[in-house]
């Protein structure tokens, strides 16, 4: 039996469509579906049917997909330990963090990180939505959380802080009649958007993105009051930060999985974020 046909199955159990398996797999939507009509022809099972204007697995192709998950893990923690016991001339290593970080903070240490450590090559991905580290989507993530994968190992390695800013021209102060500049409906239940809305009491939303990094101009032209990060806001001169109520700061974790602490690539990237964020740490608290 061919693994590939194993772990195509696997990605549509887990994701649970083939466009959003072929995504994440960096294949097109015709290979998933024949990986799997050649697993169905090796096993004798039918499983997948459309329902709908979809695709899903059947009770048979779930149970399958249930027992490529174990195998995926074990093929997965197997490459963790190779990567974890080899020491390459050359080696890369898999960051994932916030957007915002990634371009106002990090970025512009990694060449810092490079000459001290030129056999490293970092990938740095800004992401919003959090990655596993044991289906090795990261190599190392800084994330506003603590991780709850349990192979997961975290230190906090800072606080970031978040003020109100607009434009400096805005009309309104804190008690006038002001609108918010705010991220679309799908992340309210984030911390800082859930104080928002509350200290918003009920006031209009006239502007909606996805990212921070449009947030920022958009309150800079006007429309509104945004929530930002203090490192990222206050050294635009087109913004002010209100005064009063004060949002709570959120932590800054950095996590490796298990398997990986003892690779000397990933812990000189990863002690060499942590004393990034030490050295700004009154930037990211907006002191």
């Amino acid at each position: 039996m061919d693994w590939e046909d194993l772990r195509h199955l696997a990605a549509v159990g887990r994701i649970g469509s083939l466009s959003g398996a072929a995504r994440t797999l960096g294949v097109d939507h015709a290979t998933v579906g024949r990986r799997i009509a050649a697993l169905e022809a090796r096993t004798g099972l039918r499983l997948l049917e459309r329902r709908g204007r979809g695709t899903a697995l059947t009770d048979a192709g779930e149970r399958v997909a249930a027992l490529a998950f174990d195998m995926e893990d074990r093929a997965l923690a197997v490459e963790r330990l190779a990567q974890a016991e080899r020491q390459p001339s050359v080696a890369e290593v898999v960051v994932s963090v916030p957007p915002a970080l990634a371009m106002f903070m990090l970025v512009e240490s990694l060449a810092e990180l490079r000459r001290v450590q030129p056999s490293i090559t970092v990938t740095l991905r800004g992401e919003a939505s959090l990655v596993s580290l044991t289906r090795r989507e990261a190599d190392l993530t800084l994330r506003l959380q603590a991780p709850s994968e349990p192979t997961s190992v975290a230190r906090k390695v800072g606080e970031m802080a978040y003020g109100l800013y607009a434009a400096t021209d805005y009309p309104h102060g804190p008690d006038g009649d002001w609108s918010l500049v705010s991220y679309d409906a799908e992340m309210d239940r984030l911390p800082q958007q859930e104080w928002l809305l509350a200290f918003a009491s009920g006031r209009p939303i006239g502007f909606r993105a996805n990212d921070m990094s449009i947030l920022q101009p958009a309150a800079r032209a006007g429309l509104g009051v945004a929530l930002l990060p203090c490192f990222m806001a206050d050294g635009d001169p087109g913004l002010r930060r209100w005064s009063g109520d004060k949002p709570p700061n959120r932590g800054l974790w950095l996590a490796v999985h298990e398997d990986l602490r003892r690779s000397a690539a990933v812990r000189a990237v990863g002690d060499h974020i942590a004393a990034v964020l030490h050295r700004h740490r009154d930037r990211l608290l907006g002191v």
